[in-house]
């Protein structure tokens, strides 16, 4: 197989998973729009936190929230848990790795608030501590993920969210990831200001 094709087969297979998770995918990510929504025009923010390629997606939601995505709007609230190193850090120094995201739920979270949970196994202990410590606030929870959940399904609750990507390769996921993100983003924008 020549890089070329390689390359080529890819792109194919990325776009053959984002059209399969566009049947199971389209519906949960209308519904967490409006809860985000929801939660955002009651005065409540979003918290997002995931590790690694999750962490930059959890910065990229936030970017696009508080300052635009694809329209002119005012800023809308929203904090991603994976950018204070001195937070991050001390905590992890302090105490231990897996609270890096559930201290800041704690110290930042308040009822109403929700909380974007991003992990593609579903699997990452410092994302499944955010989350319980988002239901110890009394937060909304969705959570972004891959292959069949990972323990991060068991913690949903009945008014949390699930986006569930069907894939089981983390750079698939990651790459549907990013576009049920900028169909969140896009969502928000569409039921905040209208139009089309």
């Amino acid at each position: 197989m020549t890089l070329t094709t390689r390359i080529g087969k890819h792109f194919d297979d990325s776009a053959q998973i984002k059209l399969q998770s566009k049947k199971v995918l389209a519906q949960p990510i209308a519904d967490s729009a409006q809860a985000m929504v929801a939660c955002l025009m009651n005065d409540g923010k979003i918290l997002v936190c995931g590790n690694g390629g999750s962490a930059a997606d959890s910065q990229h939601f936030a970017a696009e929230l508080v300052n635009r995505f694809e329209i002119e709007r005012p800023g809308l609230a929203c904090i991603a848990l994976t950018t204070d190193s001195s937070v991050l850090t001390s905590i992890a120094n302090d105490y231990d790795y897996v609270q890096i995201f559930s201290k800041q739920v704690r110290a930042l979270g308040m009822d109403g608030d929700v909380l974007l949970a991003i992990s593609t196994s579903g699997n990452s202990p410092s994302v499944l501590e955010a989350m319980q410590a988002a239901h110890e606030r009394n937060m909304t929870v969705v959570a972004l993920t891959g292959k069949d959940g990972g323990k991060m399904t068991a913690l949903l609750r009945a008014t949390d969210f699930h986006i569930c990507v069907p894939a089981q390769s983390t750079a698939r996921i990651q790459e549907v990831h990013l576009l049920a993100l900028h169909c969140l983003c896009d969502s928000i924008d569409h039921l905040i200001l209208g139009g089309e």
